[in-house]
C-alpha cells in the first residue's frame, strides 16, 4: 500500500507558516538589539578595529583616545590614502634616484654616442640597443662605478683595451654585434658574472686571460664560429649556465666535468658525433640540449632518469625546418634567424622549468588526460 497524502486547505498552511516566519524574525531583531547592547560584541568590535590599525601600521594615538577605542572607520580610510599616496611618493622617489644612474639610448638615427655621457662618470648602468653605433668610446675607463653593460643589437665591430679598466662590472652583454674578437684586458674585470657574446657569428676563440673570471656563472657564446670549448672557460670554476650551441663544435673536451658547478650545457647545432662519459661525472648539470640527428654514441648513464639529468636530443628542428609566412619575413638573415631561435630556445626552457615546479599529481593528470 502506497503512502496516504492528506489534502488540507492550502490557504491555511499559508497563514500558519507567515505567522512563524514573523515570529521567527522578531526573535532575530531581539537577540541583534541584545548583542549590540552587550559588552562582549563591543570589545569584539573594537579588537577587530585594533587589529585591522595593526595591519595597516596606523600608530596608537590615532585610534586610542582617553584610554578608548575611536572605531571611527573614516581613521581607516583616511590613513590608508595618507599612507598609499606616501607610498607612491616614495616609490616614485626611488625609482627617480634609480634612473639617474642609468643611461639609455636607442634607435638607428644614433651612431655614436652622444658627448654629454663622457660627464655621467657616476653612472652604474649602460642599456644601448638597435643603435648604428661601432665603437665604444675609450673614455668608458672612467666609469669606475658601472655595473651593467647591455649593448645588445648594434654594430659594434669591437671592444676597447680600456674595457679591462672597469673592475666593478657584472654584466656584459654585447651580443648581436660585429665582434670578431675579445680583448685580453676583458680578464681583469674579476668582478664580472654575467658575460654574452652571442649572435656575433665571427668570433672564433676567447683569450685565456678570461681564465681570471672566477665570479662569472653565465656564458652565452652561441652563434659563432667556435670549434672548441674555450680553455678560459674550462677554468670558469663557478660556471652554471653554458651556451656554445650553433656553433662548430666536433667534440667535448674530456676534462669538462671540471666545470663542477654546471648546471645548463646547451650544445644543440654543433657537429658533435659522440658525448664523453666525462658528463656523467658532472654532479649538478641538469639540463643538456644537443641536437640529435649527428650522434652515434651517447653513454648510457647519461639518458638514465635517476641520474636527475633532463637529457634533450632535438631532431629536424622545427625552428629550422618549419617556418610559417608571418616568420619568413622577419627572419630576413642568419643573425636574424638565430636570435628568433634563442628566443624559442629561452620560452622552452623556462617552460621545462614550470613543469619541474609543478605538483607530480598535477603532471600525472596532464599525463593521462594527453594519453
Amino acid at each position: 500500500m502506497g503512502h496516504q497524502v492528506i489534502i488540507f486547505d492550502f490557504s491555511l498552511i499559508r497563514g500558519l507558516w507567515e505567522t512563524r516566519v514573523k515570529k521567527n524574525k522578531e526573535r532575530q531583531r531581539k537577540e541583534k538589539e541584545r548583542l549590540e547592547k552587550s559588552s562582549l560584541e563591543k570589545i569584539k568590535q573594537e579588537w577587530n578595529f585594533i587589529l585591522e590599525c595593526r595591519k595597516k601600521g596606523i600608530p596608537q594615538s590615532k585610534y586610542l583616545k582617553n584610554g578608548f577605542v575611536d572605531t571611527d572607520e573614516k581613521i581607516l580610510d583616511t590613513y590608508g590614502k595618507t599612507q598609499l599616496q606616501k607610498r607612491h611618493a616614495l616609490s616614485h622617489e626611488t625609482n627617480k634616484k634609480r634612473n639617474k644612474f642609468i643611461f639609455q639610448l636607442s634607435g638607428e638615427q644614433w651612431t655614436e654616442f652622444p658627448d654629454s655621457l663622457k660627464e655621467q662618470i657616476y653612472l652604474k648602468e649602460w642599456h644601448v640597443y638597435n643603435t648604428l653605433i661601432q665603437t665604444i668610446p675609450a673614455y668608458i675607463a672612467l666609469f669606475q662605478d658601472l655595473r651593467v653593460l647591455e649593448l645588445s643589437k648594434n654594430q659594434i665591430n669591437h671592444l676597447p683595451l680600456e674595457i679591462g679598466c672597469l673592475k666593478n662590472l657584472k654584466v656584459l652583454n654585447v651580443s648581436f654585434n660585429n665582434l670578431k674578437s675579445v680583448p685580453p684586458e676583458l680578464g681583469d674585470c674579476e668582478s664580472l658574472e654575467k658575460l654574452d657574446l652571442s649572435g656575433n657569428m665571427e668570433i672564433t676563440e676567447l683569450p685565456f686571460e678570461l681564465s681570471n673570471l672566477k665570479q662569472v656563472t653565465v656564458v652565452d657564446v652561441s652563434a659563432n664560429k667556435f670549434h672548441s670549448i674555450p680553455i678560459c672557460v674550462l677554468r670558469m670554476s663557478n660556471l652554471q649556465w653554458l651556451d656554445i650551441s650553433s656553433n662548430n663544435l666536433k667534440d667535448l673536451p674530456e676534462d669538462i666535468d671540471r666545470l663542477d658547478q654546471l648546471q645548463t650545457l646547451l650544445l644543440q647545432k654543433n657537429k658533435l658525433t659522440y658525448l664523453p662519459r666525462a658528463l656523467v661525472n658532472m654532479p649538478k648539470l641538469s639540463l643538456l640540449v644537443v641536437s640529435g640527428d649527428d650522434l652515434v654514441e651517447i653513454p648510457t648513464a647519461v639518458c638514465e632518469s635517476t641520474t636527475g639529468l633532463k637529457f634533450i636530443s632535438l631532431k629536424d628542428s622545427p625552428v629550422e625546418t618549419i617556418v610559417c609566412e608571418d616568420t619568413e619575413e622577419i627572419i630576413e638573415s642568419e643573425r636574424e634567424r638565430e636570435e628568433f631561435e634563442k628566443e624559442f630556445m629561452k620560452a622552452y626552457i623556462e617552460d621545462l622549468k614550470e613543469r619541474d615546479s609543478t605538483p607530480s599529481y598535477t603532471t600525472k593528470v596532464l599525463l593521462s588526460l594527453q594519453l
